[in-house]
């Protein structure tokens, strides 16, 4: 026999059986879990609690036989306080009445209400007619204002690419006769021996790898830089 749990929002509680479920009076909405479920429902999503659910109608108990006669007979003899006959006499009256009312007016109104219909309808038609256009013109203003704005934000940044461009080229101009310069300075480290120790012969050497490496290392954001802009430049295009 399967085992519930009940769950209050706070902490969960169990298990139950089925007959203990009833005398907790759950109710459809109420989260319940069983063996088998991946995750907590609500206690109308189960099938086997269904039955706990069923409402059973209290037993009928039928009026004695006489109060029903009298209440027919009651009702038989007197409608809105007035005798069958009197009531139905005055209902045709009123019907009547009535309807020659509701009949003279539509006659004395009938062309004061088609024409009034005639031009409340050409009103209404022009002004649909004017929200529209106005709508459509909205529309086009703010297709253009995009389109502008758009090929404005294209431009500045073809702008601003190229500009880092140049920037870059020159920084590459700049580093590699930077570069060059340290190399030949390095050649010239590794040549001369006189008039220094061997410390500062070595120092000087270091420093100047150290130089050689970072200018390398300049060089070589910077062509990356350029490569990806180059790219961007040609998509936007």
């Amino acid at each position: 026999m399967k085992k519930y749990f009940l769950h209050d929002g706070t902490e969960s509680s169990g298990p139950f059986d089925l007959e203990e479920l009833k005398a907790k009076k759950i109710t459809k909405s109420t989260p319940v879990w069983h063996e088998g479920l991946e995750k907590w429902k609500t206690a109308g999503e189960i099938e086997s609690l269904e039955t706990i659910f069923v409402v059973v109608p209290p037993p009928f108990n039928p009026l004695p036989n006489s109060t029903i006669k009298l209440e027919k007979k009651g009702r038989k003899k007197r409608i809105l306080g007035l005798s069958k006959n009197t009531f139905f006499v005055v209902l045709g009256i009123l019907i009547i009445s009535i309807f020659t009312i509701v009949s003279n007016v539509f006659q004395e109104n009938r062309s004061d209400e088609f024409e009034i219909r005639n031009h409340k309808t050409e009103v209404g038609n022009y002004q649909y007619i004017q929200q529209q256009n106005e709508i459509e013109e909205q529309k086009t203003q703010l297709a253009l204002q995009e389109q502008l704005e758009a090929e404005r934000v294209v431009k500045e940044r073809k702008e601003t690419i190229n500009n880092r461009l140049l920037e870059i080229q020159t920084l590459l101009e700049t580093n590699l006769n930077k570069l060059n310069d340290a190399k030949t300075k390095l050649e010239d480290a590794n040549g001369f021996k006189i008039l220094r120790t061997s410390d500062d012969r070595n120092e000087q050497i270091s420093a100047l790898e150290n130089e050689i490496d970072l200018y390398n290392s300049e060089i070589e954001k910077l062509k990356k830089e350029s490569s990806l802009l180059k790219l961007e430049l040609e998509k936007i295009k």
